[in-house]
């Protein structure tokens, strides 16, 4: 071999080397990137940040010293903006867990032309989320799509003005929007789920980032269809869960440390639902009422046996969005959608020992069923929006006696869709599918329509309703806004 020919093989394997290398340098990148990108969506809530609006954009150090300065400015500035207005919403169907507000102030029992004033108009990311309100602070969960975020927004009940947010990157793509859940906000704290299950907890004060948990990577949680919808419920300074993972079906989580107090074994194996637990006391004994994929469960809520199950019984339902609703001391509905119906169940207890009495079950059709909305019950009566799979009274406004049968009907005329309702000042409000608020007069023998106005343009206006005194809070896909319904 010629010396021409030597160097010539000497610089191919140079050049092979040189690539060899550069590969091998890529290689390693990518592997690095894609662990560090399976590390932060095993749990996102590692790396929650809190953001101000105004502040994007600065060096890490300095937005970081500037949201902590302008978190403590901000809630400074908000106590000379907001008036004091009557009235919380801090959770799920509000203070009482039923969607009836029984100390509202005089509201409206006639709109002009225009309808009711809106007061306030803000645009948020898509979904069925409904807001918290807590101290003249509105709180709702949202998901940023362009950033890839769940999002706790605050805004001023005043005027609507942003005062803090607080996020964590989560890869979500659009499956009937996004977020689902409401905040439970106390004086001292905040809790939420976001669509992937995972639940944060927050200073109520400061919106300082206290704990957080990954439902899926730490207790195997299924997700629901259509992402998580269940709404976290705090009960004194433990906010009750319901993984409904491979052990744990339910359990209590300190909010002050994020410590597990109590844990529910998942003996049958259930999933989580849409549904979201709710407090009952049930022939003297306080309980967690839940209806999981495959049946309903009460846990006890009393100190010496928290966590324990008190009675299930088994529900075959392909997707359970409404929550129990109890009706008596040892009564309690259960409905659903897509082809489910309803169930009423009998609880009975001798010597501490309890049982189910299943007192009837109805097909769609043949009784009260809600889809979305939980129903109310008022007036020995189940109120609720029948779904489209009900018959000749589907999307009807309904009141149902307890033993199941039709007391009165909105009428062929009067359809709701999938909308929201709620009960203050003896007067009911429902939002129907495109975006109408009607007003009822509460009745328990027919139906008595006061007022009807257009107070949204987006499609799908599927989030429940909260009311702070006179003040209501509705959304769609693209808007939240707040509307005043006060008398003056």
């Amino acid at each position: 071999m010629s010396i021409s020919d030597r160097i010539e093989v000497l610089d191919e394997n140079r050049r092979a080397a040189f690539w060899t290398s550069v590969f091998v340098c890529m290689l390693g990148s990518i592997m690095s990137s894609f662990a560090i990108f399976v590390w932060l969506n095993s749990d996102p809530t590692r790396l929650l940040q809190p953001e101000i609006p105004g502040y994007d954009g600065l060096p890490s150090g300095a937005a970081s010293l500037a949201n902590k300065a302008n978190l403590q400015g901000v809630f400074v500035s908000f106590d000379g903006i907001a008036p004091e207005i009557e009235g919380h919403w801090p959770s799920f169907r509000g203070p009482n867990f039923d969607n009836i507000v029984t100390n509202s102030p005089q509201l409206a029992s006639k709109w002009g032309s225009n309808g009711p004033e809106i007061l306030w108009k803000v645009e948020i990311g898509g979904g069925y989320a409904a807001p918290s309100v807590f101290n003249n602070v509105v709180y709702l969960m949202d998901y940023n799509e362009d950033e890839r975020k769940d999002v706790l927004r605050a805004f001023a009940l005043a005027d609507g003005t942003e005062l803090w947010r607080r996020s964590y990157k989560v890869m979500i793509k659009r499956n009937h929007g996004m977020s689902r859940t409401i905040p439970a906000v106390t004086k001292d704290f905040i809790v939420t789920i976001g669509p992937k299950c995972h639940v944060v907890c927050l200073d109520t004060e400061t919106g300082n980032y206290k704990w957080g948990l990954d439902l899926q990577s730490d207790y195997a949680t299924k997700e629901p269809l259509w992402y998580a919808a269940q709404c976290p419920l705090i009960v004194d300074e433990t906010v009750i869960l319901a993984p409904c993972g491979e052990d744990v079906l339910m359990m209590g989580v300190d909010c002050n440390s994020g410590e597990i107090l109590w844990t529910t074994p998942n003996e049958s194996e259930w999933d989580m639902s849409h549904s979201s637990i709710m407090p009952m006391t049930i022939l003297g004994k306080k309980m967690y009422v839940y209806a999981a994929l495959g049946g309903v469960v009460a846990v006890s809520a009393e100190p010496e046996d928290v966590g324990t199950i008190m009675w299930e019984v088994p529900w075959v339902a392909k997707v359970v969005s409404p929550s129990p609703v109890q009706s008596s001391d040892s009564e309690i509905l259960m409905t659903a959608g897509y082809g489910t119906g309803n169930m009423m169940l009998k609880i009975n207890e001798t010597t501490g020992t309890y049982s189910v009495d299943v007192v009837y079950s109805q097909a769609p059709g043949e009784g009260l069923s809600c889809e979305q909305q939980t129903p109310i019950f008022s007036n020995d009566l189940f109120y609720g929006i029948i779904p489209k799979d009900g018959g000749s009274l589907k999307m009807q406004f309904v009141a149902y006696n307890t033993d199941g049968t039709l007391k009165w009907s909105s009428g062929s005329d009067n359809r709701f869709g999938l909308g929201p309702f709620l009960l203050a000042d003896d007067k009911f409000y429902i939002l129907d599918d495109h975006g109408v608020l009607t007003m009822l007069q509460s009745s328990d023998s027919e139906y008595i329509q006061l007022g009807q106005a257009q107070v949204l343009d987006g499609h799908d206006p599927w989030g429940p309703m909260a009311l702070a005194g006179s003040r209501m809070f509705l959304r769609d896909m693209d808007h939240l806004i707040c509307v005043e319904l006060g008398a003056s």
